[in-house]
């Protein structure tokens, strides 16, 4: 009779929980969430040389934090880290470092530690994309590939998420893609380190939900290809819905998207839609959606970037 009693007083609450956080939700989404404030939080972007880590670290400078800048090509960190002070940053400090490489990924994070202090945001951002069909994709470059866009999330996260725990304060921001969502033709080593990236995100905040380590926020964010050069060439059969993003628009919805604390961020919206089809729509008809998106072609006139990543 006790059992009974018990799994019934466990089941209202459970049931009570789950009404309100749906209304919560609801709430949210007619009334957004009001915006953390970071001036002073320690930043950390990988891939801060070009592209969306650059623009990410102007939209964090202008909210006075404290940028940590970090890519393997020197010339343009130090480019990002000139602008940042342009926009009015006072504390930014460039570091040259490949986070394919384990242990220069853990030397450089000592250093930071050191002469800069705790990260308390942890933006990976870092990425590259052969653009090649799996069979014609050589072994050396698909490892790159997920040194790059998946392994290096493993020893940031390891470098820096301790802290993070030991002050029940930290945000970690993993930027995977929409090909971290759904498959893509001539995607398939990018796609692969995408969806990797993403389910060690979403396992990393299970782990601290589980831990009560309520101070540490995760932040996934999928955006379908943004003009900053990495996909040139790609199309869009359907710009309606799913638009190519323009930098500046994809970096300050991201930024918003961290600074309110949502947990998964798609860009476009449509997004949210094709995953639920995909999840419960037959496989013929999820196909001759993408027929008819022409996704399965998107990749057709990709052109692969010369200079070095």
């Amino acid at each position: 009779m006790s059992f009974n009693l018990q799994s019934s007083k466990k089941l209202f609450i459970f049931l009570g929980k789950s009404l309100f956080t749906l209304l919560e939700a609801m709430i949210f989404a007619l009334l957004p969430k009001q915006q953390k404030n970071v001036a002073g939080e320690i930043v950390l972007i990988t891939g801060a040389g070009s592209g969306l880590g650059r623009l990410l670290a102007l939209q964090f400078a202008r909210r006075g934090s404290v940028l940590v800048l970090w890519d393997v090509n020197k010339e343009g960190n130090e480019e990002t880290c000139k602008m940042a002070q342009e926009a009015g940053v006072t504390r930014v400090h460039a570091y040259t470092c490949d986070c394919s490489q384990k242990e220069e990924v853990y030397r450089v994070a000592d250093q930071v530690k050191k002469e800069v202090g705790d990260v308390s945001i942890l933006i990976n951002n870092a990425g590259i994309v052969t653009g090649k069909n799996f069979l014609d994709c050589p072994d050396e470059l698909m490892e790159k590939s997920f040194d790059v866009n998946f392994k290096a999330h493993l020893w940031t996260y390891k470098a820096f998420l301790p802290a993070m725990i030991a002050n029940d304060h930290g945000h970690l921001v993993c930027i995977s893609s929409s090909a971290g969502l759904v498959g893509v033709n001539g995607l398939a080593d990018y796609c692969a380190s995408k969806f990797a990236a993403f389910g060690l995100a979403e396992s990393v905040f299970v782990e601290t939900f589980v831990q009560n380590q309520k101070g540490i926020k995760t932040t996934i964010v999928c955006p379908f290809f943004i003009k900053t050069g990495m996909f040139e060439g790609c199309t869009t059969a359907c710009p309606s819905l799913l638009p190519i993003l323009e930098p500046e628009y994809a970096a300050e919805k991201i930024v918003e998207a961290i600074l309110q604390e949502k947990m998964y961020f798609y860009m476009p919206k449509f997004l949210y839609f094709v995953m639920f089809l995909k999840s419960f729509l037959p496989l013929k008809t999820v196909l001759l959606i993408g027929d008819y998106l022409d996704i399965f072609h998107a990749m057709d006139g990709f052109l692969e970037r010369k200079k070095k990543l």
